[in-house]
């Protein structure tokens, strides 16, 4: 086991995060239109909210050992014994937590379902709380992955989950299972994925990343638990935040609505993957080993080229909604263009927002993410309440704009603060990016904006759009052609990085 890698590694590193996500990704993207196309607005509503509680309930029943473990593991990553003793401790920790807050949520389906007025949401829920029990238990292994540099092994786990989600829910719902299918496709897709985290732990450090004794430890337990009970606030309030909205229109609306808020929102989860991948390979980087400082030159240059991506994919969004939906989902969900594109803001800082958040928890300054957190829901809520019943579902897309625009500035300033960087220069890449989101969003409107573009506008606007995106960025100097060239050659290097075994 070697330390936080440089160069090649990080490259490598950042290559197989990015294949994970993008193979989840393609998965999951492909299962969302199924199972919106098959279910519906309300039967996805439906699916939408058990999901939606079982995620509320994920960061209670991690109790946020995951990520403290993650810390920790990054901190001793070249001491194999440390490791497992820590996987140990944490797995020994989380069984007792998360069979405790399962078992109440599986218990609970009934009355749950009653308030909502939805009997047809019990089953869905009671499968939600199995998926939340093996949910749990992939992210500490995920996390642990990351953590080790052992991007491999979290593409096996990712691809594992994805694949088995996929295949359980397509032949549940093939065959008239409904909602309740699609949640137990999700339950057998998480518990796979945790035993082969299981697995790969062992195989990576040995048996002892295996708790031997029930109770007693190899002495991290009060350690992990420490820096967990700080983590469990921000990670549960996050998540609170990050289905509040469904949550609510499903309380205020119904499932229909839920399902036409929930729809979209899925969909544009998938465009921060890039931000995802590269915090996986960045923040890591930011823990204090006994070897080496934060590096602070890898977090400036991700965060520059996540703006530059991102900027690049609220363009299609802001004026290709109506088209992309109705060719992913059909016509039952044009009222949810409106919700695309009331998204884009969140689209827009959604990644930044693992790369800065991770950060801070690698720095060790998690507890200060604690009035971040409570901001952010505080507003996403009070805007929720008070427009929700008198604008409807657009209201919950405001409401998650507002919350990030808290969020992600917040912990971009802790970790420039903690890193002593200097984040003016940014202020241009971000000027530049826009400018060239504004000019592709000139060329797809050029294109086309109808609800069903013909094959010819769709191919003009994917060619021009983005080619248009990169001339700006040329011709205004934020990107050189000597730089595209290193590009390239770093895509090559990259591709070359996932096909090489570990």
């Amino acid at each position: 086991m070697t330390g936080t890698q440089t160069g090649k590694g990080l490259v490598r590193n950042a290559g197989l995060a990015l294949t994970s996500q993008l193979v989840s990704a393609g998965l999951t993207a492909i299962l969302t239109i199924v199972l919106a196309r098959r279910l519906g607005p309300e039967g996805y509503g439906v699916f939408a909210i058990a999901v939606g509680l079982g995620a509320v309930l994920v960061l209670p029943a991690d109790a946020g050992l995951s990520s403290s473990v993650a810390r920790f593991v990054a901190e001793r990553v070249d001491d194999r014994s440390a490791v497992g003793s820590l996987l140990a401790d944490a797995l020994r920790l989380k069984a007792l937590i998360a069979v405790i807050v399962c078992a109440a949520l599986f218990g609970l389906a009934g009355p749950i379902a009653g308030a909502y007025g939805i009997a047809s949401l019990a089953w869905p829920i009671r499968a939600i709380a199995i998926a939340v029990l093996g949910q749990t238990i992939f992210m500490l292994y995920a996390g642990a992955f990351v953590a080790l540099g052992r991007m491999s092994s979290q593409l096996r786990m990712m691809v594992s989950e994805s694949a088995v989600e996929f295949a359980v829910s397509m032949a549940l719902v093939l065959l008239g299972a409904g909602a309740t299918g699609a949640a137990f496709g999700r339950a057998a897709g998480y518990l796979f994925g945790a035993l082969v985290g299981v697995v790969l732990a062992a195989k990576i450090v040995g048996s002892h990343a295996l708790p031997s004794k029930l109770i007693r430890g190899h002495g991290f337990s009060r350690q992990i638990a420490g820096y967990a009970k700080v983590l469990v606030v921000v990670d549960s309030a996050f998540t609170l935040f990050e289905q509040l909205d469904v949550l609510l229109i499903g309380a205020y609306l119904g499932a229909t609505a839920a399902g036409l808020f929930q729809a979209p929102l899925r969909l544009a989860t998938f465009l921060h993957y890039g931000g995802v991948a590269g915090a996986s390979a960045v923040a890591p980087r930011l823990a204090r080993t006994p070897n080496s400082p934060p590096d602070s030159a890898a977090f400036l240059q991700a965060l520059r080229w996540l703006l530059l991506i991102q900027a690049a994919l609220i363009a299609p969004v802001l004026v290709w909604a109506s088209p992309l939906l109705r060719l992913g989902l059909g016509s039952s969900y044009g009222e949810s263009a409106d919700v695309l594109r009331a998204l884009s803001p969140y689209i827009f800082l959604s990644g930044m927002a693992p790369l800065v958040s991770l950060g801070v928890n690698y720095l060790g300054e998690a507890p200060v993410r604690i009035p971040i957190a409570a901001a952010a829901i505080g507003a996403n809520l009070l805007i929720d309440v008070i427009l929700i019943p008198r604008i409807g579902i657009i209201a919950g897309a405001i409401g998650s704009d507002v919350g990030y625009a808290i969020y992600v500035p917040a912990h971009l300033w802790i970790c420039r603060r903690s890193l002593k960087v200097q984040l003016r220069p940014l202020g241009g890449v971000l000027a530049r990016a826009l400018l060239a989101a504004g000019v592709m969003c000139g060329v797809l409107a050029l294109a086309g904006t109808s609800p069903t573009l013909a094959l010819w506008q769709w191919a003009l606007g994917a060619i021009l759009g983005p080619l248009a995106f990169l001339a700006v960025l040329l011709l205004s100097g934020e990107i050189s052609r000597e730089e595209l060239s290193s590009g390239w050659a770093g895509l090559t290097a990259l591709r070359r990085g996932v096909e090489q075994p570990t």
